[in-house]
């Protein structure tokens, strides 16, 4: 899949890191996952890499596919970021007892009448990582493309499920009221659409914006908030927004907030300036604090930053697999790790609970119906009580507490819209958490 930017200062494209769009849209064939495989292509490789094999983040050959399976294990190589911390306690392992009937698992596509194996799906969905937990021990672990083990990943709009985690533990605390307006806050933001939406209606992106993020449009808002977050020098004749909180208090209202979910990134990029406001510290600083360094990570992580250094609290953040299975086992764990509440428990029962389902139904995801949207984290209502954290191009944290199951995949899809993947994602990791339920601890 290729994108189509209006400029070079929207070709960074960071937007299109958090997107997740109901429909998809037709695209041409792509590469399959082998004949895309980065160190098959040579991208990037020598002192310097030859014209053809070179990617940029000038001029958005970076985020072309073929080319960005390469750069979604590369990002900081490419732009500028801000570290997050593990913290200097030495990591905690995670205990290993992998299995081998996973591969051979088998399971029907949505759509579909002829079966597949968990194998056969991994190459389907661009797999880029892969982990399984279950009852907190490896029984799964892949790598393939530009990651490793020692690598870390573009976590995309999983970014979201981490940011809006931060902002329910402060209203947990007593730190923020989810009842109060966003102004009460961020007074700068008193005049744009989200002033009298409540943090509530932030976390639960139930806000009435006029905001787009259909990229085929090259007048939807989605470009103008990628220009103003490209930390790039902006051309000379720009008179726009210079960065992320800037084009906020540009946004204007549309439709009345609390009437319907509507995913749009914009909300987690206020609510990352909520956090800051409310405690001191951007998005990057309270996660170190709150929960990598206390979680036992095996690596710092990292998040991109416009150009004033304001994290991307919609998309940027970037990990090592294991860690991120850490963070769901965390979720799945009500929050506790080695004895201590790092995230209250409050917090995980709310998320598991749900929103409103009647408002999230107004979205018209055709493949995910009865589903729901709390805390920036996506709810099944299954009988499992399965949740998940989902980005672009195929990122993903599953957490099913009934079969005691996490899995976290990073991977590189042609295409963006999860809709493209779903359809094989969702009854695969479905078929996998059954089959593991049924194993007994």
């Amino acid at each position: 899949m290729q994108y189509s930017v209006p400029s070079i200062t929207t070709a960074v494209a960071l937007l299109a890191l958090a997107a997740i769009s109901p429909v998809r849209a037709a695209q041409p064939e792509p590469l399959d996952a082998a004949a895309s495989d980065p160190a098959r292509l040579g991208w990037m490789v020598g002192a310097p890499p030859p014209p053809d094999k070179q990617l940029r983040f000038d001029d958005g050959s970076y985020f072309q596919f073929p080319a960005m399976r390469w750069s979604v294990a590369h990002f900081r190589q490419l732009m500028p970021t801000l570290n997050i911390s593990r913290g200097l306690g030495a990591p905690v392992a995670l205990p290993r007892a992998l299995r081998k009937d996973i591969d051979g698992l088998r399971f029907v596509p949505l759509g579909s009448q002829a079966p597949m194996t968990w194998a056969e799906s991994l190459a389907a969905n661009y797999t880029d990582g892969i982990v399984v937990l279950h009852h907190g021990r490896i029984v799964y672990e892949r790598y393939f493309g530009a990651l490793g083990e020692r690598g870390q990943h573009a976590a995309m709009s999983v970014t979201k499920s981490v940011t809006g985690t931060l902002g329910a533990m402060l209203v947990a605390e007593g730190k923020l009221d989810a009842d109060k307006r966003v102004a009460d806050y961020v007074p700068e933001l008193a005049s744009s659409a989200f002033g009298n939406a409540s943090v509530r209606q932030v976390l639960d992106m139930t806000t009435g914006l006029q905001y787009s993020e259909d990229y085929a449009d090259p007048n939807a808002e989605v470009w103008a908030f990628s220009q103003a977050g490209n930390p790039l020098p902006k051309p000379k004749d720009y008179q726009g927004p210079r960065s992320y909180y800037e084009y906020l208090q540009t946004v204007k209202p549309q439709g009345e907030h609390g009437a319907a979910f509507a995913y749009k990134t914009v909300n987690s990029d206020v609510m990352g300036w909520i956090i800051a406001r409310a405690t001191g510290r951007n998005v990057a600083e309270l996660l170190s604090e709150r929960i990598w360094s206390r979680m036992g990570a095996e690596q710092d992580a990292y998040i991109t930053v416009d150009s004033t250094g304001t994290p991307f609290a919609g998309g940027g953040l970037n990990t090592g697999l294991r860690d991120l299975a850490r963070f769901g086992e965390l979720l799945r764990n009500n929050g506790r790790f080695q004895g201590q509440q790092i995230i209250p428990k409050a917090v995980v029962e709310d998320i598991r609970r749900g929103g409103d389902r009647a408002a999230f139904a107004k979205a018209g995801y055709a493949l995910l119906p009865g589903w729901s949207y709390r805390n920036m984290w996506w709810v099944t209502h299954q009988d499992d009580g399965a949740f998940m954290a989902r980005g672009v191009h195929g990122q993903r944290i599953y957490v099913n507490p009934q079969a005691a199951v996490v899995i976290v995949r990073y991977a590189s899809h042609p295409v963006a819209s999860n809709s493209a993947n779903d359809p094989t994602t969702l009854p695969a990791f479905d078929a996998l958490a059954r089959h593991l339920g049924r194993t007994p601890r």
